[in-house]
């Protein structure tokens, strides 16, 4: 990748770690279902004007509407929930590391659902590696009993499950010819449309006055974390490839982990940091180029 690139996927982490941020200080004073509604529905208003101000158009097939409903519920509105929810029980850091587990759930799904997607012996080696990083996170403490604290980090670990799927499921949009941009800015119109209603019941029955930091964080996340992020992950996706955006995984975490450190004091404990550590080596064997620079390095010339 070219120095622009990698600067543009540091940036990347930033924004979308900062989602962990904006969760963490809403979630104290807001209901769930309206983060997610204020989320969606911003995002949902100024990516269409992006789309118009491009001369573009969205589509009028109801199987495609149908298909950004789907994308909806799950990239959307089922992993938000989660995420923020569990965010009231964990770390935003921890919620970071848990949900950078996606990648080893969609090589897990992909062995049985895409069919030239099989697992191999680096990515068996990977995913196992991973999952044993989520063994550490969790603790001995989940073989005891489920408490909130082991309940909001299997919250994190099924909006991975959700996030893994929906991204095989969103590879049809390329057959349909769908751009990413359109597909980003149906999924959060459907998103809206859903979970707007529920947020409205749930705002009446449980009134809030937001704070200064409230709105701020809605800001944040609804132009930085939302709408900029979809805009600078596609610029990558175009210059750099699907392989290397994929790299966003590694950092999001670290740019999460450092804002609740700074600006939450939030700390993490030995078994965090180690397995962190284990699912990013668990990435990293998935990713497979790091095994192949050791290879090159490593072979007779």
């Amino acid at each position: 990748m070219s120095s622009a690139d990698w600067l543009s996927l540091i940036v990347l982490s930033i924004v979308w770690g900062g989602s962990y941020f904006f969760f963490k200080v809403l979630v104290a004073e807001v209901p769930v279902v309206t983060i997610v509604a204020v989320r969606v529905a911003g995002a949902a208003v100024i990516l269409v004007a992006i789309v118009y101000l491009r001369r573009g158009s969205l589509p009028s097939s109801p199987a495609i509407w149908g298909a950004f409903a789907v994308m909806g519920i799950f990239n959307n509105i089922i992993p938000f929930c989660l995420i923020i929810w569990s965010e009231s029980q964990i770390s935003s850091g921890l919620a970071a590391i848990l949900n950078a587990t996606t990648p080893l759930f969609s090589v897990l799904l992909s062995h049985f659902l895409v069919e030239d997607q099989r697992l191999n012996a680096h990515r068996i080696a990977g995913v196992l590696i991973g999952l044993a990083g989520v063994c550490v996170l969790m603790g001995p403490s989940a073989l005891l009993g489920l408490n909130l604290r082991n309940v909001g980090q299997l919250a994190c670990i099924a909006a991975a499950l959700s996030y893994a799927w929906v991204a095989i499921y969103a590879r049809r949009f390329r057959a349909l010819g769908v751009s990413p941009l359109v597909t980003a800015t149906g999924q959060v119109i459907t998103s809206a449309v859903i979970i707007v209603p529920v947020a409205l019941l749930a705002s009446h029955l449980h009134p809030f006055r937001e704070s200064p930091s409230a709105a701020a964080s809605f800001a944040g996340l609804v132009v930085l974390s939302t709408v900029f992020a979809y805009i600078l992950y596609f610029r990558i996706l175009s210059t750099a490839g699907a392989t290397n955006a994929l790299l966003v995984t590694f950092l999001t975490p670290i740019s999460a982990l450092i804002l609740g450190a700074l600006v939450l004091g939030e700390r993490l404990v030995i078994s965090d940091i180690a397995g962190m550590f284990l699912i990013f080596i668990g990435l990293a064997a998935i990713d497979g180029r790091a095994l192949n620079l050791l290879r090159k390095q490593s072979a007779p010339t």
